[in-house]
């Protein structure tokens, strides 16, 4: 309407023409009675692009399918396209396929991942892909189809519905990843191990402790199956209760025979009755090896690390104590972090002026060893750091090991899972730069009757007496000067926080199996008897192997016993001291020799025909 106030139509369309994909059409207009004529055009992008592509189709009909009479190579032309085509796409997706399977990709890819590829890189696994152990060594088909299904990830990073601290699940089984390459039949060697540790003093002393590792293993059927390795060769199972399998209450061991022995936490207030049995779980190599490729390890072990192979220099003084605290300090970001590690400049400035003028080129590369130690363990954006994972293999800085072995587990007899510091090792032996000479210990030979008790280590500090002298160096029991078998600052130095040794409910429990103490020789008479003397002097010396359960079927408990002898025959020859066996043995070293003035009133006792009254 408002056009009309200003032209009229004095003609409709007085042209139309077609040019191409164009449509061109003349209006005549009267503009205030003037005639002028306007041209409109319109393209049609649709019939353009519909030709377009109908042209195209029929190139390509004409190309795959010339016509009749075309020259030879003209008709083999699409045959080698198309297999150029084929050769392409298959190669380029086994490139793809081979690089989305590649570490980098999974440890780069994704900004959760960078605190498990920094584990990654520095661990024993560096060289085996991330897909060996997350998607497993199969059929390509199968590993498709597992692949695909871990597009939950892609969907939860696409949305943001993941959550920090990263946390693994639906994890391979052992028999399916860790199997491939270590077959447990064939673990059946122990090992020496020399773990290295420096004090926080101005010195960093370094110290050693020495261990046998019993790590065990082989197959029963060659007489093996034993140490660490125990756990794959039988049946073991256990009802975790936090998704971390943490906590443990129940644990149910099934024996060749299908008899089956259940160990409750007696702390827990667990009900096996209650049990939902679909949740147990059979132990394998993950149950205690559950970070070996992704392993952060504590600001102590990460700087006794550099301080051992020397990125660290030993010579700064106090630099062990300062960087283990810096590494546990507590930051707000990355940058804060580096930035406060930075400060350890400042500290030497201050408090060691005339080494730091004289060292500081060395300082500055310290620093920055510990920046990367940082780095490298903590990540503030995904919550990751040493606390985040627990590592299951020991038990000093969670669980592990006691998760289980903590003594408070029990079966109906009131016998623990064993809590034995020799039993995955040997008795740990702590040297100092001062030290010539490591001596380790390795038990052998028969156990006294209170040590085959599964709570002995438990009852082992009520329970010391003289008979302990038998096969132990006893100075300073129960101290950290490292004089003696029983002064040991490796067990009574440290702090074990996940063992069950002062549980209220377990003592209560152990009070009715602490042994009864040894019997001390009275005053010997002119004429010794067995019932007025040399019956005590065995059952000090002798009755720990000899007993109950004795060594080579050799009793001293009665005086029958003694005069019976064992599987070589009698020991005592009643009025023949000097070919008596018992004299000939006592003679030279054995466990629990008797001393002079004992020897001494056995063989009066002997001679005189071996009395019992």
């Amino acid at each position: 309407m408002i056009f009309e106030k200003f032209a009229t139509f004095h003609s409709p369309i007085s042209e139309i023409r077609v040019e191409g994909y164009h449509l061109l059409f003349t209006i005549s207009i009267n503009l205030h009675g003037t005639e002028s004529n306007a041209e409109f055009k319109v393209t049609f992008n649709h019939f353009r692009r519909h030709s377009m592509f109908k042209k195209m189709i029929t190139g390509l009909k004409k190309f795959f399918f010339p016509p009749t009479g075309s020259s030879r190579w003209i008709r083999l032309l699409p045959f080698a396209v198309l297999g150029l085509l084929t050769v392409s796409l298959l190669v380029g997706g086994a490139y793809t396929w081979q690089y989305t399977n590649s570490s980098p990709f999974c440890g780069t890819s994704c900004h959760t991942m960078p605190p498990e590829y920094a584990a990654y890189q520095s661990s024993p696994h560096a060289r085996v892909a991330c897909v060996e152990c997350h998607i497993g060594r199969e059929f390509v088909g199968n590993q498709i189809m597992r692949k695909a299904g871990d597009m939950r990830h892609i969907v939860a990073m696409t949305f943001s519905t993941y959550e920090y601290p990263i946390m693994a699940g639906n994890m391979r089984p052992a028999r399916d990843t860790c199997e491939t390459c270590h077959t447990p039949e064939k673990f059946s060697d122990d090992s020496m191990r020399v773990i290295s540790h420096y004090q926080s003093d101005q010195d960093n002393t370094p110290y050693q402790i020495y261990l046998i590792l019993k790590t065990g293993g082989g197959t029963k059927r060659e007489g093996l199956g034993q140490g660490i390795h125990w756990h794959i060769e039988n049946q073991v199972y256990y009802y975790p209760t936090d998704n971390l399998e943490q906590s443990i209450p129940y644990i149910q061991v099934i024996d060749d025979a299908g008899n089956k022995t259940e160990y409750v936490d007696v702390t827990s207030g667990f009900d096996a009755a209650t049990m939902d049995e679909s949740k147990l779980e059979r132990m394998d190599c993950i149950t205690c090896h559950n970070r070996i490729t992704h392993r952060v390890y504590t600001p102590e072990e990460s700087v006794d690390r550099a301080l051992q192979v020397g990125t660290l220099p030993a010579e700064i003084p106090f630099i062990r104590r300062q960087a283990v605290e810096a590494l546990s300090a507590t930051y707000a970001s990355q940058e804060e972090g580096l930035a406060g590690i930075g400060k350890l400049s400042d500290y030497y400035k201050t408090n060691h002026p005339d080494y730091y003028a004289s060292n500081q080129v060395k300082i500055d590369e310290a620093i920055n060893e510990i920046k990367t130690i940082f780095s490298d363990s903590v990540f503030i954006e995904q919550k990751s750091d040493w606390n985040t994972h627990p590592n299951n293999i020991g038990h000093f800085d969670s669980a592990g090991c006691f998760r289980c072995h903590d003594g408070k587990h029990l079966n109906l007899d009131q016998q623990a899972v064993r809590l034995e510091c020799n039993l995955c090792h040997s008795i740990p032996n702590v040297t100092y730069p001062q030290d010539f000479v490591t001596k380790i210990e390795i038990s052998r030979g028969p156990e006294p009757e209170s040590h085959l008790n599964a709570n002995w280590i438990s009852l082992h500090n009520q329970s010391m007496d003289s008979t302990c002298a038998n096969c132990h160096t006893t100075e300073g029991a129960g101290g950290t000067n490292n004089t003696s078998f029983c002064s040991n600052s490796a067990c009574h130095g440290n702090v074990f926080t996940f063992a069950g040794f002062d549980a209220p409910a377990l003592r209560e429990i152990l009070k009715l199996q602490i042994p009864t103490p040894a019997p001390t020789m009275p005053p010997t008479s002119q004429n010794p008897t067995f019932d007025n003397s040399i019956g005590a002097l065995f059952a000090a010396r002798c009755v720990a192997c000899h007993g109950a359960t004795p060594s080579k079927d050799l009793s001293f408990l009665t005086y029958a016993d003694t005069l019976k002898g064992g599987q070589d025959g009698a020991v005592i020859l009643p009025g023949d001291s000097a070919n008596s066996p018992l004299v000939k043995t006592q003679s030279q070293p054995h466990f629990g020799n008797f001393t002079p003035e004992e020897l001494a009133i056995v063989i009066q006792w002997i001679d005189a025909g071996a009395p019992e009254k």
